[in-house]
């Protein structure tokens, strides 16, 4: 969707990579249609029920509470007449069929479609609603709206994979996820688009009425991607447009194009055809004659000599020679310039200005400049989304509050850090302890430990054996599907009768909430690596690991090496020694021999216990 001719290929080379905090404490407009499609066709081969609201339920968890964002979400509203109509055309060409006139819709809805996934933006409204996520409605197109949220300074990136948001108006855009891996978001930036292809916004708009769009598939016949790219760079921003109109109307002969070059070239006709005569022997400047008795200033020979004969491929670098390849290329591009433009106004009604207007709109939504936006994360109404998902997904009430737990710990992390009125997370988990720094993905993250208090007037209660997947009414997706489709549990413990559960929570927050807890947590730790290391058990666990029979393996180091040698040879020399005094007292002649050795030199000596 977007922009035709593989759009998002052209950009890869200017994709970034995002870690896990890219989008941490940042706002961002989520495309709810983008979301609620993406994987419509994996997720309905798996017969998963209302695979619109475990999508939506499981995201939104995952981006609020892993990936620390504040999420937007956007509505589409009305589709124009000519994004309805593209629809048709797109279906029919789809089906293989072929019409000579489509029909457009009236009031830019196409009832039968948007009747079945109408009711599925409604649900997962209600859903987004009772998590306490802010939901907007566009006017017009969601990424319109998105778009415009970031082009003001409302939200710091989209969510979505229509190219044209970056037709009206947008910064940033996340396009894809890869979750298991270090960086799990891709995400286009504007600046580097415009630092790397030398585009903007309104040479994208040309971009787009030339090769086709969501709201014109077709754009101009025999034109692709590479031609108009290369188009629409000839021209500045703010010149583009104006001349995509004079084109449009026939004054193809009052466009000009700037050919890039270094010097100016000379378009007097009668000084391109004086070309100065060139040897046919070297190729320079001069001829023949001259140069078969003198070399000439270009051949590095002495005078006796002449000059060298050219190479194969040889091209003259004189002056005369180089203005008369300059003048061929600009040649050449004017006459490529001309078939261009004789192509778009061969098109009738081109360009079509509803386009144009509705990518340069700086109204996509209900609300006006001066208010700007309502957009507030309220706490989740917990008992009200128990029966919301019990109805409509069949999944057991403790299973939900173990799955929004992640997010009401978020908040409370964050609210704890602003205000000092709750000390109980929703009346009833205290912070108890920091059970553990744990890595994921490269990342790190620390294993917080709730307390569940004793107040037996709470109703929200998380048992401890609840399984970690909901049972009736769901199947499990294979590894096609993204894995932002599904959440972690928070993790049940029982030690000695108190109930626990133990979360991933990010470290700067949970050290900007609890600071003498993380720094009493690290100061255990220092105490635990020093125990460690001066006990004695951990020596001896050293020694019992360099004698046993793996560790053959290792290369010992050279001071290691020796001593052991050393201790290894006097071993030898005492129990030569015995065998000595043996021979002696049995008065055996060869005892003698080994006596009289101790008379020899040392460097003897050392080469016989080695040996």
């Amino acid at each position: 969707m977007g922009l035709g001719g593989n759009f998002w290929e052209l950009l890869k080379p200017y994709g970034r990579s995002g870690g896990f905090d890219f989008l941490r404490n940042k706002r961002v407009a989520v495309d709810l249609s983008y979301w609620i499609v993406a994987h419509e066709t994996a997720i309905k081969a798996h017969h998963v029920r209302k695979p619109h609201l475990r999508l939506t339920f499981y995201r939104t968890i995952n981006l609020f509470s892993k990936f620390g964002a504040f999420p937007v979400f956007i509505v589409d509203g009305t589709p124009s007449p000519l994004k309805s109509e593209a629809r048709v055309a797109r279906f029919f060409r789809s089906s293989g069929i072929e019409l000579t006139s489509l029909p457009v819709p009236e009031g830019g809805v196409s009832a039968e479609r948007n009747s079945a996934f109408t009711k599925c933006v409604q649900e997962c409204v209600e859903l987004l609603d009772l998590l306490g996520m802010p939901v907007l409605k566009a006017k017009g197109e969601a990424e319109a709206l998105c778009a415009q949220l970031n082009l003001e300074g409302h939200v710091d990136a989209c969510i979505t994979v229509d190219s044209d948001a970056f037709l009206f108006g947008a910064r940033c855009i996340v396009k894809g996820f890869r979750p298991n891996s270090k960086e799990p978001f891709e995400s286009y930036n504007m600046s580097d688009i415009e630092a790397g292809l030398g585009l903007k916004r309104k040479h994208l708009i040309a971009l787009a009425l030339l090769v086709g769009n969501d709201h014109d598939m077709n754009g101009v016949r025999g034109i692709g991607l590479e031609t108009a790219l290369q188009f629409v760079r000839a021209f500045s921003e703010d010149d583009i447009l104006n001349r995509l109109h004079e084109i449009g109307k026939g004054n193809t002969t009052q466009v000009l194009i700037s050919i890039k070059s270094g010097d100016n070239i000379d378009t007097d006709e009668t000084s391109l055809n004086k070309k100065q005569p060139h040897c046919s022997f070297c190729g320079h400047p001069g001829s023949i004659r001259e140069h078969t008795k003198f070399s000439c200033k270009y051949c590095l020979t002495n005078d006796e000599e002449g000059c060298l004969r050219k190479p194969e491929g040889f091209k003259c670098e004189c002056v005369s020679c180089d203005m008369n390849r300059k003048h061929k290329e600009q040649k050449r591009l004017e006459n490529w310039h001309t078939k261009v433009c004789d192509k778009i106004a061969n098109e009738p009604n081109f360009p079509k200005d509803e386009i144009i207007d509705m990518y340069l709109c700086k109204d996509n939504g209900y609300f006006s400049e001066k208010d700007g936006p309502c957009m507030s994360w309220e706490k989740p109404n917990i008992e009200m989304l128990i029966d919301f998902l019990n109805f409509h997904q069949n999944w057991d009430p403790s299973y939900v509050r173990r799955l929004i737990f992640p997010v009401m710990s978020t908040i409370f992390l964050r609210d704890i850090t602003t205000t000092t009125g709750e000390d109980l997370l929703f009346g009833q988990y205290e912070f108890d302890s920091l059970e553990r720094v744990k890595t994921r993905y490269g990342y790190q993250f620390y294993v917080v430990k709730w307390k569940r208090a004793f107040n037996n007037n709470v109703a929200y209660r998380i048992p401890s054996n609840v399984p970690d997947t909901p049972q009736p009414g769901t199947r499990e997706l294979d590894e096609t599907v993204d894995s932002l489709d599904d959440c972690d549990v928070p993790e049940v413990l029982m030690d000695e009768g108190s109930s626990f559960l133990l979360t991933d929570e990010n470290m700067d927050l949970v050290a900007a909430a609890f600071p003498k807890e993380v720094k009493k947590f690290w100061h255990e730790q220092e105490l635990k690596e020093l125990k460690r290391r001066k006990s004695p058990s951990s020596r001896s666990h050293k020694n019992e690991k360099s004698a046993s029979p793996s560790s053959k393996r290792l290369q010992l180091n050279i001071t290691e090496y020796f001593p052991s040698t050393k201790v290894k040879n006097q071993s030898k020399a005492e129990d030569s020694s015995k065998d000595i005094g043996d021979s002696q007292g049995s008065g055996d002649p060869k005892g003698k021999r080994k006596e009289s050795s101790s008379n020899l030199p040392k460097s003897v000596r050392r080469r016989l216990l080695f040996d």
